[in-house]
């Protein structure tokens, strides 16, 4: 049995946990995939440097609207896959030598492993570790149903179908989040043919009603949407490809495909790290339960020096998310008598697909409860991005802003943007409501660049019919 001072379980943002304070202390750090982490490997930054070309790839469709006429002659795959794991595999294995090699005070364990108590666990070699200060930072995993044929090698998840050697000229995409969403972009735009099927009625539903709908009405557009439909089975073809068969409003139906893209949501990793049998506190989806100092719970009291980050405990499955978790953590493992709390008020979040969205606050279903409970009163503006300059200039029918905020204060309850850029235009209004300031100071006390884009915030702000 090894005793540490610190262990961390997880490589993501746990990795940034171990601070110059541990310096000359032991530290043990865990990692049984592939350092880094979700977000480094196959997360947020290998997505959106497929997300980027694929913009690219989109603007022929774009030009002819204004006049230009541009042609897409096809997209080198395995170059654009190369070229991104070129630099993420090599950011990885350096971030790995780093913690394995350069560090005398870490230890690196690259395997699995299973809690036996509150801060003590064993390798799947079965080397046994107990810890001072446990972190559990594991992170999250993609779900895969159990249907016939899931397992089959045309069956794909976010962390493998990245790498595929070949781009696919046909792919089915499972599921309505944000991840079939950006992914079914990336293969749109390069060409393959795209179905998406849906057991709900809409795309992003997570988001408000409006926005949902919005980009529901743009999906079908593009791609070959099938709402209300399951997947039911997966089959191989002789010739390598897959039939899908589909059960929808419409009946049975079958498509045949290149690849299928399982995007129906993620898993907490406490099963594999058996939580449960430590007797640590689950909510009913499986994440660890935490208090505001991210102290993990056992019995509803929290469990003197373990703590947790990120997806393994946090319902945002946001990488900004984890780091600010990893921040708070980081301070109170070394100050355990000046606890910090983490700020989870205005979490923004975005959708990196065609369109845009970007998301902070509450919808407008979320408002109305919140003004019922309250006694208060809420309003809404909807302004699109056609009634700006810059709006003219792009000849945009389909972007918009929508506001939520308290009629007699201001203050600003939620923001929903679906349309260009949305991950950039919604940050103003992201530091209004994290700074406390309401519609109207917000609008009237500060020069908008003419004729930005941003203006359109400005005119949804003028809009909020307010007391």
């Amino acid at each position: 049995m090894t005793h540490y001072d610190l262990a961390i379980i997880g490589s993501g943002s746990g990795n940034t946990l171990i601070t110059p304070e541990w310096e000359h202390r032991k530290v043990v750090l865990v990692e049984g995939g592939t350092f880094g982490g979700t977000c480094l490997n196959v997360g947020c930054i290998p997505t959106k440097m497929y997300v980027y070309p694929a913009q690219l790839a989109s603007a022929p469709a774009e030009a002819s609207r204004l006049g230009v006429d541009l042609t897409f002659d096809g997209v080198r795959w395995a170059e654009v896959r190369d070229r991104i794991f070129s630099r993420i595999d090599v950011i990885s294995a350096g971030g790995r030598d780093y913690r394995a090699e350069d560090l005398e005070n870490v230890t690196l364990v690259e395997e699995h492993v299973r809690l036996t108590g509150e801060r003590s666990f064993v390798t799947s070699s079965g080397e046994e570790i107990t810890a001072d200060q446990l972190v559990i930072a594991t992170g999250s995993r993609p779900v895969v149903p159990d249907i016939p044929g899931s397992t089959l090698p045309q069956v794909h998840t976010s962390d493998t179908v990245m790498r595929l050697d070949h781009l696919p000229a046909r792919i089915l995409v499972m599921g309505g989040g944000y991840v079939a969403a950006e992914f079914a972009h990336v293969f749109g735009a390069f060409g393959a043919r795209v179905t998406i099927a849906v057991r709900s009625g809409g795309m992003l539903r997570h988001l408000d009603d409006t926005v949902s709908a919005a980009f529901t009405a743009q999906a079908a557009s593009q791609w070959d949407l099938r709402l209300d439909t399951d997947v039911t089975e997966i089959a191989a073809n002789p010739d390598g490809s897959a039939t899908v068969r589909l059960n929808g409003p419409g009946g049975p139906a079958e498509v045949e495909v290149d690849v299928v893209l399982v995007a129906v949501g993620r898993a907490p990793n406490t099963d594999t790290l058996g939580a449960a049998e430590a007797g640590l506190d689950l909510h009913d989806d499986g994440r660890l339960v935490v208090d505001e100092h991210q102290r993990v719970l056992r019995g509803g009291s929290p469990v003197l020096g373990l703590w947790s980050l990120g997806d393994v405990s946090s319902d945002y499955q946001l990488k900004h998310v984890a780091n600010h978790e990893a921040k708070v953590v980081a301070h109170n493992v070394v100050h355990p008598d000046d606890l910090r709390s983490s700020d989870h008020r205005f979490v923004p979040a975005a959708v990196f697909s065609h369109p845009q969205t970007a998301s902070v606050g509450m919808t407008e279903e979320q408002a109305l409860v919140h003004a019922e409970a309250s006694g208060t009163a809420v309003v809404t503006a909807v302004q699109h991005y056609g009634s700006t300059a810059y709006g003219w200039a792009m000849e945009d029918t389909e972007g918009f802003v929508k506001l939520i905020a308290d009629r007699s204060t201001g203050r600003i309850l939620g923001a929903h943007i679906l349309g260009h850029e949305a991950s950039m235009i919604i940050q103003p209004i992201i530091q209004a409501m994290s700074f406390g300031l309401d519609a109207r100071t917000m609008a009237r006390g500060q020069y908008w660049i003419h004729p930005a884009l941003t203006e359109v915030v400005e005119n949804a702000l003028l809009s909020l019919p307010l007391d």
